[in-house]
């Protein structure tokens, strides 16, 4: 037979805590508490499979749950001495939702449910306090209408306030119980007025309905959008809890409350949470009243003149104290509790694993550790390697005003405030004066990279996480709201407009990257902070990983910020970016718009040195450890001018005829330049660009060992193969320099050539491509873009509709697509390592800092993963845990 429902209560439970998914965990954490002997109100738990089947079957419910229903009411009749639905001898119940991951105020719940016009008078006679009895009817009135018939909380509000105003009272307390009388019959009349129908007087037509409303609340707007935000997927459903009420506004002997057994915002060892006296649950929520603190050193510390828990109520303070510690102990966690005092008896609601910052988490993690009631492996897996960029960039103050003007994709983390500019020769030139700009572009190109260097924050209008401007700006650290198709820009008028509201050149706004938010103004900010917890936690992470994380790195910048976040090398350095500044820019253009090879061999000759100099710079800086070069990919217009003064501005520099410019230019145009004349292909077309940057690693690898003293063996990587034969050109003419530059400075220089797995046949063709290649690094950037046949740039317009309605679960540019691209790395180092069992792997795309595609590299054995800067400290975390869950 099927089992939908669970029972708990009296010491005893059907369900435990591992039957999280079954039961929720609300409904899990209930029957292990009642398990351990702790004092819970009698119920049940309708399971999440009625969930499932409720949505799977036009919202109807299961044949056999009226039954199962009816069966562990009996029970809760038998141990309460009360029975539901019986006028003269009522039993209230309380039916709250509980999801197997918490959803904090996400779904509905309905308390006092049972009460009608006959019971309320027994309540009033048994209880002797009629107020207690009609403030208990009027809640469950304003509750359930709300909740199950759809009428708006706001309403009854509306007619108490009013009420309250009339009679001159302040607070909900100062009502009698004939106040309260008067307030249910506005209240019912409200309810026919509003609906047409009476206030339903049947309990068994109230719990059905307030069951069927909690899992309606499962489908809820706000519910689907915290579920899109924490990644909690929608076929989970979630359990109903139906319980004995216990009653917390019964007078002054009675208390409901929220604690934490630890400061969710520190994480300090110190009982943290409110109450209040004579009220319910929802009270301490509402706002309506100032709850009180629990404990005296919370009370003296906030200089309240109200009682402490601790002192008013001593004997159940001091229960509810034993029992944090029971709890927190049982669970190895620390816990968020919910708690009912009834005429001075103590009734445990709720415990769960509470919500808390990343700081608290840190603290927490390391705290429970050093008391032994978790191992260091185990702390290590507590943290979410995601929350670290709240500790590695500036954030917006949570408590600042926040005036959003548009909405984005949170693709760099941390918040900037600055003057709005337009090109990035005027963030250079604010830098130089001084002021903090926000960079903003339809798209930033490579040619951009001067300008995002010099803002503090930068805004696209297209592009998604994975567009140049996301992966550019999380490298340097800077935060980037990308794919904002919300905003207007003109540049012509330099004018940025959402709606009807224009903002100007050097007006004041703040781009929040961790949230995708735009804001008016300038925006309060809280700085980093790293403490020694996060410096245990990682010291703890590092000794559990097998996989080394490298950083994407090409400034000397960007390879000390690595090297301070614990980076173990360099993975990628995208050559392309060094080619972007002042005199280099000229002659990278000087070289495309020469006419032959001598022409273009004179113009590299210039950047030779100041390739050298930056190669030397990193090989310095990393002092022995790996350092991966790309030779040049992109393709070569992306270094050309494409404005009309611009062109004008290199003809003259250049002493070239502006015919000559833009003949070049339109030359160079590519229908779709992401799968055109690059990568690999330029050194095929023109080997002196191959032959330059080959000349400046090999002549910077001696400077540098000669300098630090310490061994230098660069890695090579030729990008977009796609056969071997163009690899093993490339790779000839590498090893032509090497040979060369050996001779000439009589030197011996170790090194490796590989290249970047970046294209389907690649992949397929791994253990050919091997045979000569000496190491793989997986670009999935454009892996994915080839896989799949889609822009990085342009996805952004379509993908979210497509995880809206459930065809694709993520952005595949956001977390690896295990089952399609995912397929082509594993067969990729697989046939790799066939044909070469030394083979090094890596993964450098944006994939290398997302902790979910580090898990799947730890499962296909990669030696490293490679990532921008900022999320070097997440890479390393999520390794850690890559590594522990595959022990197990």
């Amino acid at each position: 037979m099927d089992k939908w429902v669970y029972e708990f209560g009296d010491g005893r439970a059907e369900g435990s805590a591992e039957m999280r998914n079954l039961l929720g965990g609300k409904g899990a954490n209930l029957a292990e508490m009642s398990s351990l002997g702790l004092p819970v109100p009698p119920g049940f738990t309708v399971t999440t499979e009625v969930c499932t089947y409720y949505y799977d079957n036009d919202k109807s419910f299961p044949a056999l749950l009226t039954e199962q229903v009816e069966t562990a009411l009996a029970t809760i009749a038998q141990l309460s001495g009360r029975r539901f639905g019986d006028d003269d001898n009522p039993l209230l119940m309380s039916v709250r939702s509980g999801a197997r991951s918490s959803m904090p105020g996400m779904m509905d719940t309905v308390l006092n449910l049972g009460l009608n016009d006959k019971s309320v008078e027994t309540i009033a006679d048994q209880s002797g306090d009629a107020r207690f009895a009609y403030d208990s009817y009027r809640r469950f009135i304003q509750m359930y209408s709300d909740v199950v018939m759809g009428l708006d909380h706001h309403a009854f509000e509306d007619i108490l306030e009013s009420f309250k105003h009339r009679a001159g009272y302040v607070l909900d307390t100062d009502l009698t119980a004939d106040d309260w009388k008067n307030i249910v019959v506005e209240y019912k009349k409200l309810v026919e007025n509003e609906l047409e129908t009476p206030f339903p007087q049947d309990p068994q037509d109230q719990l059905w309905g307030g069951i069927g409303a909690v899992f309606q609340s499962w489908m809820a707007p706000r519910a689907i959008t915290y579920r899109a935000i924490n990644n909690i997927p929608a076929n989970w459903g979630t359990a109903v809890n139906v319980q004995s009420m216990v009653f917390g506004n019964m007078g002054e002997d009675s208390a409901t409350g929220v604690a934490f057994t630890r400061n969710p915002s520190t994480g300090e060892k110190a009982l943290y949470g409110e109450f209040l006296i004579n009220a319910q649950g929802e009270d301490v929520v509402a706002g309506i009243r100032t709850p009180q603190n629990l404990t005296e050193a919370a009370r003296i510390e906030a200089g309240s003149d109200e009682p402490s828990l601790e002192a008013k109520m001593p004997e159940a303070f001091a229960e509810f104290s034993k029992i944090c510690d029971q709890l927190e102990a049982h669970y190895s966690d620390m816990q968020d509790l919910e708690f009912t005092i009834q005429e001075g008896k103590l009734w445990m609601l709720q415990t769960r694993s509470g919500k808390r910052t990343t700081k608290a988490a840190l603290k927490i993690a390391t705290d429970l550790a050093a008391e032994g009631l978790i191992s260091k492996e185990e702390a290590v897996l507590r943290i979410d390697p995601a929350a670290l960029d709240q500790l590695l960039h500036p954030t917006i103050d949570p408590a600042a005003k926040r005036n959003v003007i548009a909405k984005g994709l949170p693709a760099s983390p941390g918040a900037a405030s600055g003057e709005i500019v337009f090109t990035s020769e005027e963030a250079q030139d604010a830098k130089a004066q001084g002021r903090s700009v926000v960079l903003v572009r339809v798209e930033t190109s490579p040619e951009d990279i001067h300008g995002m260097h010099a803002a503090e924050g930068i805004l696209t209008a297209r592009g998604g996480m994975t567009s140049h401007a996301a992966v550019v700006a999380r490298g340097m650290g800077k935060p980037c709201v990308s794919g904002a198709s919300g905003i207007r820009i003109d540049l012509r008028n330099e004018t940025l407009s959402v709606g009807d509201k224009t903002y100007q050149r050097g007006d004041i706004i703040t781009v929040d990257g961790t949230s995708g938010q735009v804001l008016e103004g300038e925006i309060a900010m809280l700085q980093p902070e790293l403490s020694e917890d996060f410096a245990t936690l990682m010291q703890w992470a590092d000794a559990a990983r097998t996989m080394a994380v490298r950083t994407n790195a090409e400034t000397p910048a960007d390879a000390r910020m690595a090297l301070s976040f614990g980076a173990e090398g360099i993975g990628l350095c995208r050559t392309e970016h060094m080619f972007f500044d002042g005199d280099r820019i000229m002659a990278m253009r000087e070289m495309i718009l020469a006419e032959d090879a001598a022409g273009r061999r004179a113009a590299l000759d210039k950047l030779l040195p100041m390739q050298t100099a930056d190669f030397t710079d990193l090989f310095d800086i990393m002092r022995g450890k790996p350092v991966t070069i790309r030779l040049l990919d992109p393709p070569l217009h992306e270094f050309l001018p494409q404005s009309e003064s611009d062109m004008e501005d290199v003809a003259k520099a250049l002493n070239l005829s502006i015919d000559k410019v833009r003949q070049r230019t339109r030359t160079l145009h590519e229908f779709n330049p992401m799968l055109g004349h690059r990568g690999c292909r330029l050194a095929v077309s023109y080997p002196e660009i191959a032959d330059m940057q080959a000349r400046a690693i090999f002549e910077a690898a001696v400077e540098a060992a000669q300098k630090t003293g310490a061994p230098v063996t660069p890695e090579i990587m030729v990008p977009l193969v796609s056969v071997k034969p163009e690899f093993d050109l490339i790779k000839g003419r590498i090893d032509a320099v090497a040979a060369l530059v050996m001779k000439e400075r009589d030197v011996e220089i170790k090194y490796q050539v590989g290249t970047m797995v970046e294209l389907p046949r690649a992949a397929l063709q791994a253990h050919r491509i091997a045979e000569t290649a000496e190491f793989f690094s997986f670009g999935t950037n454009d892996l994915t873009q080839t896989t799949f046949g889609i822009s990085r740039d342009d996805a952004a317009s379509f993908l979210g509709p497509y995880a809206a309605q459930g065809l694709i679960e993520q952005d595949p540019f956001v977390s690896l697509d295990q089952d399609g691209v995912g397929e082509l790395v594993r067969m990729g180092a697989e046939r790799g390592r066939a044909t070469r069992a030394d083979i090094k792997l890596g993964i450098c795309g944006e994939h290398g800092g997302d902790p979910a595609s580090i898990i799947f590299c730890q499962s296909v054995g990669l030696d490293y993963v490679s990532c921008s800067p900022y999320r070097v400290p997440i890479a390393r975390l999520a390794a850690a845990q890559a590594a522990l869950m595959h022990r197990k």
